[in-house]
């Protein structure tokens, strides 16, 4: 018999802005680029660079460093309040048209 892994509820979704609040990047604000809900990780523009050696190739012919964005666990990130622009938890409100939304707990704003 196989256990049965329940996921999460993702609450930051791809184009969010989010700050760093745990590791090397601590402190630094990006946007999401994409979101691994399987293995509860982001990628965040311009945060957690990491260089790759690259082969050459026909897109880049002399190979060479690349500067890349590495993934960081969701856990390190916590979402930016479009209101105040201080860090916030994430709530889930019914709008006015009975839509299920996502709200900033300190503002009380929807977050689009």
């Amino acid at each position: 018999m196989k256990n049965k892994v329940t996921q999460a509820k993702v609450k930051i979704r791809k184009g969010d802005l989010v700050k760093v609040i745990a590791g090397d990047s601590k402190g630094q604000q990006g946007k999401v680029q994409e979101v691994i809900v399987a293995k509860n990780r982001i990628i965040v523009e311009g945060i957690n660079l990491v260089s790759k050696h690259t082969k050459p190739n026909a897109a880049t012919p002399n190979g060479g460093i690349i500067k890349k964005e590495a993934a960081l666990h969701i856990s390190n990130v916590q979402l930016v309040d479009p209101k105040t622009g201080k860090t916030t938890r994430v709530g889930r409100k019914l709008n006015a048209d009975g839509k299920l939304v996502r709200v900033a707990k300190i503002s009380g704003e929807e977050i689009k």
